[in-house]
């Protein structure tokens, strides 16, 4: 018998999986921060011998190259993505064995990227599961304008394509792990529904059910805004990303946040808009910590400005940490935690804003 973890980041609308039998198991698409992917592997009782990446993604920065390195797993990357770490190129109909009577099957799928690679698991031959990335999504596909804009019609073609041989190549019941479409940019259209089979995407996917040049007008001309942050999240996972760092920030008094926001660096407020608004450090930001704030601080931050975060505890700051490194703001330069009084100088005011409601307005 045959297993599949789920490890999902709602904040990135990204899954990543963890496959396998008896004894050993693959990563598939890992984030940055792959604790959960080695717990998942504890509770499982096996032993992590591959790691494989469907893409060079453009949304997150990779954990794969470290859980590889932490786990002595081969760690699988499609040939044709350029990279500057050692690592298996895996070619279009490479397979490995994971576990008794488990292989995985690559199954080349370009589109989101040239490069792009889905991986079909099979048990003794019979495919299960496909793990088809940023290619097949639940309802839709990857978008294709994230690597060059004069490949974006091709890439788009290429989608086409891509889906339909997985639908040709894969029996009904198949089912259909993507790592994109949760609510992640990297999906051209959000997708509805939580599981998928390749049979279910026959009936339902504009790329299985539209003419290529029908689906190719109608993915491009509803492309959306790319996130401004995408554009270093490649060049550091074909770098090599290096081990993360989630120990606590130095702490920041009042005197200290003051003379980081003199000196035009960002402070960031993780409260709730709510508490933000009746009272908050002048000058500082306002992201809460329970939205995406991985995706929009990363998206409108200049890249490279030091960031101090202000929580209300310390289980707040941690979570926006480690939210945080998933897209390259690895150090905040500092830290606070506590009442918002305690974050501005002896004899100073917080600033506030009025709120009203719809009516009101």
């Amino acid at each position: 018998m045959f297993f599949i973890d789920t490890i999902e980041l709602e904040g990135l609308g990204n899954r990543s999986y963890l496959a396998g039998g008896r004894g050993a198991a693959v990563a598939v698409d890992p984030p940055r921060d792959f604790d959960q992917v080695l717990a998942a592997a504890v509770r499982r009782g096996v032993r992590i011998t591959h790691v494989v990446e469907t893409h060079i993604h453009n949304d997150y920065v990779t954990g794969g190259l470290e859980l590889a390195r932490v786990t002595g797993a081969a760690y699988l990357v499609p040939a044709g993505a350029r990279v500057s770490f050692a690592r298996v190129p895996v070619a279009d109909g490479d397979t490995v064995t994971v576990d008794d009577a488990l292989e995985l099957r690559a199954v080349a799928t370009p589109g989101h990227t040239p490069h792009h690679t889905s991986y079909v698991l099979l048990e003794q031959g019979r495919p299960v599961a496909a793990f088809t990335g940023g290619s097949l999504l639940i309802g839709t596909v990857g978008r294709p304008d994230l690597v060059e804009p004069r490949l974006t019609e091709r890439l788009a073609r290429a989608q086409h394509a891509s889906a339909h041989r997985l639908a040709a190549e894969l029996p009904d019941e198949t089912s259909v792990l993507p790592t994109h479409g949760f609510g992640s940019f990297c999906s051209s259209a959000q997708a509805e529904g939580d599981t998928t089979t390749i049979g279910k995407e026959k009936s339902a996917n504009a790329a299985l059910t539209t003419d290529v040049d029908s689906f190719v007008a109608r993915l491009l001309a509803e492309l959306d805004d790319i996130p401004a942050y995408y554009t270093h999240m490649g060049p550091a996972n074909a770098a090599g990303p290096a081990p993360l760092d989630l120990t606590a920030p130095a702490v920041a008094d009042a005197r200290e946040i003051a003379a980081r926001l003199a000196a035009g660096e960002w402070v960031v407020d993780l409260r709730n808009r709510v508490a933000f608004a009746e009272g908050h450090v002048a000058g500082s930001f306002n992201f809460e910590a329970e939205g995406k704030i991985a995706t929009y601080l990363a998206w409108l931050i200049p890249w490279g400005k030091p960031v101090t975060l202000l929580a209300e505890s310390p289980e707040q700051l941690a979570a926006a940490q480690r939210e945080l490194v998933r897209v390259g703001i690895d150090r905040p330069a500092a830290a606070a935690t506590g009442a918002p009084k305690e974050w501005v100088p002896e004899g100073e005011d917080l600033v506030s804003f009025p709120r009203s409601t719809f009516a009101g307005l």
